[in-house]
């Protein structure tokens, strides 16, 4: 089967096969942000990715249900040169031990805050709420979604000048 998608904001042709998961597409694809920690049974969220801006576990997720449609990866979201006010975050707040829970992690605190800036600890414990992390006990974790929101905040805010 083929199908048109976008991911990480290139146009990509996808040739996958029956079964597949966006998953093994990504993987074929070399990009090794997308990790597997529960075998494909939809329950750690190391798999997490944005479709179009909506955290999905690309595990479980039909490789054809994203034809026509924006993925967005880890290595869609920043880079060493140009890091992410998330991915700053994260770092400058000890949240990244292992690292394994990380991008998955990142990218469903990137889907909370493009909702909204001002998150209450409720809404950041259920954006979280399917990833886990055998590391860091969350604290590190939440003070990093906080941080990051008030570092978009002012980003914004910067801009609108």
């Amino acid at each position: 089967m083929k199908f048109s998608t976008r991911i990480n904001g290139v146009a990509r042709e996808i040739e996958c096969q029956a079964g597949d998961t966006l998953f093994d597409v990504l993987r074929r694809m070399g990009l090794r942000g997308v990790k597997q920690g529960c075998d494909r049974e939809g329950t750690c969220g190391a798999c997490t990715v944005l479709l179009d801006g909506k955290a999905v576990l690309s595990c479980i997720t039909p490789a054809p249900k994203v034809a026509g449609r924006e993925v967005l990866t880890i290595e869609g979201l920043g880079d060493v040169v140009r890091p992410h006010a998330i991915q700053v975050a994260y770092a400058d707040a000890g949240a990244v031990q292992c690292g394994y829970c990380s991008p998955g992690m990142i990218l469903s605190t990137k889907a909370l805050l493009d909702r909204t800036l001002v998150p209450t600890r409720e809404e950041i414990a259920e954006a979280l709420s399917g990833n886990l992390c055998r590391c860091t006990g969350y604290v590190k974790i939440f003070d990093a979604v906080r941080d990051a929101a008030a570092a978009l905040q002012q980003e914004k805010q910067d801009n609108e000048r």
